[in-house]
């Protein structure tokens, strides 16, 4: 597993969290392939994940960063930390973030720091539940993150003030 960094003229973060050797069983025997999985965000609550599949990593990682880019969401934070508490959930993947205070800094490992850093969230708690698989953990975390919302948009679906809310 591999992890590299790297932010490109139009201010974009990219990460690469993880590059697989995979293998397809053909008549002639085996051939090889690599896949690779890219996290890409502005660093300000936009995000998006790919995964790329290619003979050589390079070309994976670059289809990878394609897709990515094809699948940005906004997320919804409250200062540099998220506004609740949620568990993202995909196949077996289950990921607990809650929100913590400033200074705290990103509790997370792997798969989940890389997205959470794209993203911009500097102060989070988080626990990887169950798999432990970096394409559920990622596509678990992305899920949350884009299922979070804001105080504004909860009273405004409920057509009401912030400040009734919390009364």
């Amino acid at each position: 597993m591999e992890r590299r960094n790297r932010e490109v003229d139009d201010g974009m973060l990219e990460k690469v969290v993880a590059i697989n050797r995979v293998s397809k069983t053909v008549k002639g025997g085996r051939v090889m392939k690599f896949s690779a999985l890219v996290v890409v965000g502005d660093g300000k609550g936009t995000i998006g994940f790919g995964m790329g599949k290619a003979g050589e990593v390079p070309e994976a990682i670059r289809k990878g960063l394609e897709a990515a880019k094809k699948n940005m969401h906004k997320i919804a934070m409250k200062g540099t930390t998220i506004p609740h508490e949620i568990v993202g959930e995909f196949g077996a993947g289950r990921v607990l973030m809650r929100p913590a205070p400033e200074g705290t800094g990103v509790i997370a490992g792997g798969p989940v720091r890389a997205v959470l850093e794209a993203a911009g969230i500097k102060d989070i708690r988080t626990k990887s539940l169950r798999s432990n698989n970096p394409c559920n953990v990622v596509t678990a975390t992305f899920n949350g993150l884009c299922s979070l919302v804001s105080a504004e948009e909860v009273a405004a679906k409920r057509g009401k003030t912030v400040k009734e809310l919390f009364e």
